[in-house]
């Protein structure tokens, strides 16, 4: 599910992988459909090894994501604009056991938009989330 999703440091949304070139893959944006070269140089990351900090570890961002469409019925979480007391308020709802010292509001944010904006475009699929959060409450 989130494999050929990409955060690129710098760009804002998110990206998928759309081929190989010979110093870069080329990526498509999911907010604007426009393509580019994403270099070596550039700090890409895979959704899918995204953790957020929580009390008894990390929390792979697939469960993360799991926890508010379970709470949202599979539908948009709040607006990532929403007031900073709004936005912690929410989090601790749908992950009462983040780490409050090293999760920051920027990083509430980027997870919700990049959650509202997977909805928007279909692209969550859970049964990897499942299995993952299956796997680490055993």
């Amino acid at each position: 599910m989130l494999k050929e999703i990409l955060a690129i440091s710098g760009q804002g949304g998110l990206f998928k992988v759309i081929s190989q070139a010979k110093n870069a893959i080329i990526v498509e944006s999911l907010v604007d459909g426009k393509r580019m070269p994403a270099h070596a140089s550039s700090r890409i990351s895979a959704l899918e090894d995204i953790s957020v900090y929580t009390e008894d570890g990390d929390m792979k961002l697939a469960v993360v994501f799991k926890r508010i469409a379970d709470k949202e019925n599979n539908g948009e979480a709040i607006d990532a604009k929403s007031s900073n007391d709004q936005l912690k308020a929410y989090f601790e709802q749908v992950l009462p056991e983040y780490d409050k010292e090293r999760v920051y509001v920027s990083d509430i944010k980027k997870i919700i938009s990049w959650y509202n904006l997977l909805v928007q475009k279909q692209m969550l699929d859970f049964s990897i989330a499942e299995e993952v959060e299956d796997n680490t409450e055993a």
